[in-house]
This record gives C-alpha cells, structure tokens and sequence, in this order.
C-alpha cells in the first residue's frame, strides 16, 4: 500500500531509471478523479494496446474512445522504448477485477490466485502501461520495448519500496484478458526483479564503478500528419452519414485541437466530423488565430490556411 506519486516524482522516478520520457499534452491534469478515489497504490500493471503506430496509439489512450473516456493509462510504451505520459491519477485501464488477486499483490505473494471474479476497482490501486502491439501474437516486441517495460516496472517499484511481485499483466487481474500476448512473463518478472537488486559490495581492490553517464534526451516524436482533401472529405459527408462514422482518422487529431482551442466540447471529439465539429471549425474560422474569415470562407468546411494555422498552433502537419 502506498501514496500515489505526484507528477514531478513520477517524471523523476522514469527519467533516473534511464527511461527516454515525453511528456504528452496537459498529462498532468488529465486523469478521471471525478469518477473515483485514486490510491492507495499497490502495484503495477502492464497491457497492449491493440494498435499500431505510435502517434495514433498515444493520442488513442489520452483521449480515450466513445465507449471507454481517456486517460487509458499513465503511460504508453512504444515499440523505440520510449515512454509517453499521458495521465496522472485515476485512469480508464484495470477496470474491474479480482479481489484475490489485489490481497495478493498487496502482500507480493509468490504466486497470484487465479483471476475469476470482477469485483474489485483497478483502477483506484495500480498504475498502468499500455505498450503498443497488435496483441496478435504474431506483432514482436524489440528488445527496446521490452527493456522499458523492464525499467518503467523497476521505477515504480523503486520509489514504493516494493519487488517485482508487484508487478503484473492485465491477464492476472481481469477474467477474459490476455494481455500483454506475446510476452515472457517469467523472465520479464526475473528482470525487474535483478534490476531491483542491491548491488553487491566491491571487492576492496577494485576501483570504484564510474557513475552512469546521463540518459541522451530524447528526439520528440514526428508530428501527426492531417490530409486535407480527406479531411474536407469527410466534412462535407460526415453530417448527412446515419449515426457517428469515422470516415477518417485525421479528424481526431483535429477535434483534439478544436477542444483544446475551446471550440468544441470534449465528448464529440470522436473522429465523427459532425455538425458539431462543422460548427466548431467556422468558429475557429472566424477567430484571429485561425484566420478572421467571414461569409462563404468561415462555413466550417476546413481551408488549407486556416488548417496549418491550427496544425501549427496544436501539433500536427497538414498534406494537400
């Protein structure tokens, strides 16, 4: 059992592990304590996010998706091994699971019991890494993955004070779950568990160890790339489509934007470019930052200037 870090001690926890971390968006803020208490703490757990790509994977687990609010994690862990923050506090990805299973963790038992109910709120008690893999069993996972599963395990287990028993996947907690597939899970818990060792006192002969050299900083990610003829594609079809299709996925990233503008409210960020999202666009339209059109050119049907302004301003590129 313990407290659950603040944002500062988490970023520290990572970054003195050797881990590459980005710090994505307002992660620090974005959580779903509103809905429940987060803490106390007792382990760790690990997950696979059934994706591909590490801008969509990221972007998917801050945000959430229609039937599941965001943040899904505090972390997610891409194929390079870098480690992307993307919540702090209560998040969207143990959900219910095995009591048992917690009182076990809790104590670090040797073995868990087996994870055949769903009554027990995980989401208040572990922190979570969601790594990005199909989960097909055929998706690999590179050694530098692994690693940073390896070292952002060890962190955490650090600054509680705990062992590698608790540590665990989504598959020990929640009945139905396989995740994370694909995954030793034997050794990856033997791994955490040496990194977690005291090193041992050196001979009295030997020279002492140099001091680990600090961890280069890492290159931020690509930006996400919007193509406007899907785009206003999707602008001109997605009104008039029967119920919420997403005809493309750019108008996440755009929505994303628009909410974080204050133009659009954040449940119709849904990759849908609805009247919602055509209203919202015009206004941007009209603002100062967007372009201060009027009449035919603010009808919310995205132009190329008024596109990059907003790309420029909120993280994205734009494509003709």
């Amino acid at each position: 059992m313990a407290t659950p870090l603040t944002a500062d001690r988490l970023l520290k926890a990572l970054r003195d592990e050797g881990l590459k971390v980005v710090e994505h968006r307002s992660w620090r803020t974005n959580n779903r304590n509103h809905k429940g208490p987060w803490g106390p703490t007792h382990g760790v757990m690990i997950h696979h996010t059934v994706t591909s790509g590490t801008a969509n994977s990221v972007e998917l687990c801050y945000n959430g998706h229609s039937t599941l609010p965001g943040p899904l994690c505090h972390g997610v862990i891409d194929k390079a091994g870098t480690v992307h923050l993307v919540g702090n506090g209560r998040t969207n990805h143990a959900g219910l699971g095995d009591g048992d299973v917690l009182r076990a963790v809790a104590a670090e038992a040797a073995s868990l019991p087996v994870d055949n109910e769903a009554n027990t709120d995980g989401n208040r008690h572990f922190y979570g890494f969601e790594c990005v893999n199909l989960g097909n069993g055929k998706d690999p996972w590179p050694a530098a993955q692994l690693e940073a599963i390896e070292r952002a395990s060890a962190a955490l287990c650090r600054a509680h004070g705990w062992s590698e028993r608790s540590v665990i996947r989504h598959l020990d907690w929640q009945p139905g779950k396989i995740d994370p597939r694909g995954v030793d899970w034997t050794a990856m818990q033997a791994r955490i568990g040496k990194r977690l060792a005291p090193d041992p006192d050196p001979a009295p002969t030997k020279p002492p160890a140099a001091k680990p050299s600090t961890p280069a900083k890492p290159k931020p990610p690509k930006a996400p790339v919007v193509d406007l003829s899907k785009l206003i594609a999707a602008a001109r079809h997605n009104p008039a489509a029967k119920g919420t299709p997403v005809t493309y996925a750019g108008v996440r990233i755009v929505e994303t934007a628009l909410v974080d503008a204050g133009f659009l409210a954040k449940p119709y960020s849904d990759g849908h470019f609805g009247t919602a999202t055509v209203t919202a666009y015009s206004r941007w339209q009209k603002s100062k930052a967007g372009g201060s059109y009027t009449g035919r050119a603010a009808d919310g049907i995205p132009g190329k200037d008024s596109l990059t302004r907003l790309g420029k301003k909120y993280g994205f590129t734009v494509t003709a």
